[in-house]
């Protein structure tokens, strides 16, 4: 059972008002401390599904007080160990338990700050995107598939696209935006070094590595579906992320590094195919990872915002089904290879 401690201050009048509030909530311990005249603090122990639907209602009651603050640690251990059965009947005490919010994975608040860094386009993420550029390219070049994995662990394109599907969730432009400027940045970047690499070295497109991704099909779909739902999975729900990354990157990087070998190259038909796979990969992952987010019941916190992030889920959907549509018929009537494996 993950488990987090949650160390909430509120102004110190409003101690009796903050013990009300969590009377009934399910927690495993907790322990409260005056700071000083203006500050009291109480530590809650507690099942790390249990966290969100407590911080968005002290949230919403102490939002507007100065001193209010909640911090968020994630625990790797505690002794004595929790006594599962006993928590589990504190939870059924509580009516609204079956209902909350967040069951199954970490809070809104902690994915949010979990995936904010990886909008943030520094230096490192630059280099990242032109190192596993070059591994990518000399895998398939030499038509290694351990060089091409080594290139997807390298590859730092999970972070923006999650983010980009819990930003349309959540209706939050300022993280959407952010999300796309990376991400368009690193396909930028590795497009432009593979072109300049199909511009000096010799592309052979029937290499197997390489013509694999120029004939894209219906597997290839069920690829990049499974990897956008694998990518939201793994931030909401702590599987390790490095694992996770690469089979985004195996949907995003060797297209993308295939197309702009192809392009400086001058096969433009061979260039066509990959270009083909590398939108037919970004529009299904970022079409399941919308899916997976509503499903898990992933909302603004806000009442009143939260018809704007159904409005905008339904919308982002809606038209990343579109497109695949259009892509799959452009594929099928443009005579590439459209086999379903």
């Amino acid at each position: 059972m993950a488990l987090r401690l949650m160390q909430v201050v509120v102004p110190a009048d409003e101690k009796d008002k903050l013990h009300s509030l969590i009377r009934g909530e399910s927690r495993i311990e907790s322990w409260d401390q005056t700071i000083d005249e203006k500050r009291y603090k109480l530590s809650i122990l507690l099942a790390v599904d249990d966290s969100e639907h407590l911080i968005t209602k002290l949230e919403h009651h102490f939002s507007n007080t100065g001193t209010f603050r909640i911090v968020l640690y994630p625990v790797e251990a505690t002794i004595p160990r929790p006594d599962a059965p006993d928590l589990e009947r504190e939870r059924g005490t509580a009516k609204e338990n079956a209902k909350k919010e967040g069951k199954g994975r970490i809070s809104r608040e902690e994915l949010y700050h979990d995936l904010v860094d990886s909008t943030r386009l520094s230096w490192v993420f630059i280099i990242l995107m032109l190192s596993s550029t070059i591994v990518a390219a000399t895998g398939l070049l030499r038509n290694s598939e351990a060089i091409i994995i080594g290139s997807m662990v390298i590859a730092p394109l999970l972070g923006p696209n999650v983010a980009l599907s819990l930003a349309t969730t959540l209706a939050d432009f300022h993280l959407a935006k952010n999300a796309l400027k990376v991400t368009f940045a690193g396909i930028g970047i590795s497009l432009l070094f593979a072109i300049s690499l199909g511009i000096l070295l010799e592309i052979d497109p029937s290499a197997p590595q390489i013509a694999t991704r120029t004939e894209p099909n219906l597997g290839d779909i069920g690829l990049s579906l499974a990897s956008g739902i694998a990518g939201a999975l793994a931030f909401t729900t702590g599987v390790a992320s490095a694992l996770v990354g690469v089979m985004v990157a195996v949907a995003l990087l060797p297209p993308l590094v295939v197309l702009g070998m192809l392009i400086g190259a001058g096969y433009w038909d061979a260039a066509t195919g990959a270009l083909f796979l590398l939108f037919i990969n970004i529009i299904c992952i970022n079409l399941s990872g919308v899916l997976t987010f509503v499903v898990q019941g992933i909302k603004p916190a806000s009442w009143d915002k939260e018809g704007q992030a159904r409005n905008t889920s339904r919308a982002a959907i809606s038209v990343w089904i579109f497109l695949l549509l259009i892509l799959i018929f452009a594929l099928y009537y443009s005579h590439l290879n459209f086999d379903f494996l």
